[in-house]
C-alpha cells in the first residue's frame, strides 16, 4: 500500500512539473515590454496605415503567424487591405498579377516570377490568401541585380541606366543616412577597415529599403491598410523601410512588429544586451531552439 502511495505521489509530481513548464512557441509584447494577446494586438494594428511584419526567413512559426495576422486583419478591414512583400521584386509584378487573376497556373508561376526557395511553404499561403480574397499583392523590392551593382560598384553605377530600368527602383538619387537604425551595426560587422566597401554594402541595403518604402506609398490608397512582410533587419528598431516611409511621408501611421529569439519566453521581455536597443510597437519573441526550415 505504501509503495502504491509513493508511486502515485511520483506520478502527480511529474505531471505538475511538466505542466508547470508552460511551454510556449511564441509571445507578442507591446512597446512597454509587456505581454499582449493576439486579438488585442490586431485591434490596435487595424488603425494603422502600414504594418511592417518582420521575419526570420527560416522560422515556420513566424510564417504561420504572418498568415494568421493577415486573416485577422482581413476580418476587420475586408477589401481595404493591401498585401506586399520583400520576397517579390518590382519587375515581377505583372507575373504576380497574372497569378492573382487566375491567368496562369501554380506550376507556371516560376516561369514569370523569381521565387525564393521556400516560396511553396512560406509565401505561397500568403499569395493564395490574396488570390482567394481578391486582394492586391505588391512586389515591393528592387530587383537584386541593381542592389548587387550598388554593393560592388557604388550608387553611381546606376546613373546611366535607361529609364525603363530605373522604374524598377526608388527614384534616383536616394537619401542614405549611414547613422540610421541598423546601418551602423552593418558597418561594424564588416570591421574597422572596411571603408568604402562597407558604405557600398549599406547603400545596397538602403536601395532595397527605400524602394520597398516607395512601393508601399505608391500602392497605399486612402482608408486602406498596407500589410508588408519583410526580413526583420529591414524594419527592426524603426530602421530600414520604416525610416524611409517617415522620410517620404511623415504623416503615415506605421507599426513595426520586430522579431527576437530567446531561450525563455516569460511574462517579462528579455531585451538584448544592448543599451540602445529600441522596442517597436510590438515584438514577437520565438524560441531560439525552434526547428528551422532550412
Amino acid at each position: 500500500m505504501r509503495n502504491k502511495l509513493f508511486n502515485l505521489f511520483i506520478l502527480l509530481f511529474t505531471l505538475i512539473s511538466v505542466s508547470g513548464q508552460d511551454l510556449k512557441a511564441f509571445q507578442f509584447y507591446n512597446q512597454k515590454g509587456k505581454p499582449v494577446v493576439f486579438d488585442k494586438m490586431v485591434k490596435e494594428l487595424v488603425n494603422y496605415d502600414v504594418v511592417l511584419f518582420g521575419e526570420h526567413h527560416n522560422n515556420s512559426i513566424n510564417h504561420w503567424l504572418q498568415l494568421k495576422l493577415t486573416e485577422a486583419i482581413y476580418q476587420n478591414k475586408g477589401n481595404n487591405l493591401v498585401l506586399g512583400a520583400e520576397m517579390f521584386e518590382r519587375d515581377n509584378q505583372e507575373g504576380l498579377n497574372h497569378y492573382l487573376a487566375g491567368k496562369i497556373l501554380d506550376k507556371d508561376l516560376k516561369d514569370q516570377v523569381r521565387l525564393w526557395n521556400n516560396f511553396n511553404t512560406d509565401y505561397k499561403p500568403l499569395l493564395d490568401f490574396a488570390k482567394n480574397n481578391q486582394l492586391p499583392f505588391i512586389a515591393t523590392n528592387v530587383p537584386r541585380r541593381y542592389a548587387s551593382a550598388v554593393s560592388k560598384n557604388g550608387v553611381d553605377s546606376l546613373t546611366d541606366l535607361p529609364d525603363y530600368e530605373k522604374k524598377w527602383m526608388v527614384k534616383l538619387p536616394y537619401t542614405i543616412d549611414y547613422n540610421a537604425p541598423g546601418y551602423p551595426e552593418m558597418i561594424k560587422m564588416m570591421g574597422d577597415h572596411a571603408g568604402t566597401k562597407a558604405k557600398q554594402f549599406v547603400a545596397a541595403q538602403a536601395i532595397k529599403d527605400a524602394t520597398m518604402a516607395e512601393s508601399i506609398i505608391l500602392n497605399l490608397n486612402q482608408n486602406k491598410l498596407f500589410l508588408h512582410y519583410n526580413g526583420d533587419y529591414h524594419s527592426k528598431q524603426y530602421g530600414g523601410i520604416y525610416w524611409y516611409l517617415k522620410l517620404y511621408k511623415r504623416s503615415l501611421k506605421v507599426a513595426v512588429i520586430q522579431i527576437l529569439e530567446s531561450k525563455n519566453i516569460s511574462l517579462k521581455l528579455e531585451i538584448p544586451e544592448n543599451e540602445n536597443f529600441i522596442l517597436t510597437d510590438f515584438t514577437l519573441v520565438l524560441p531560439e531552439d525552434i526547428t528551422k526550415t532550412y
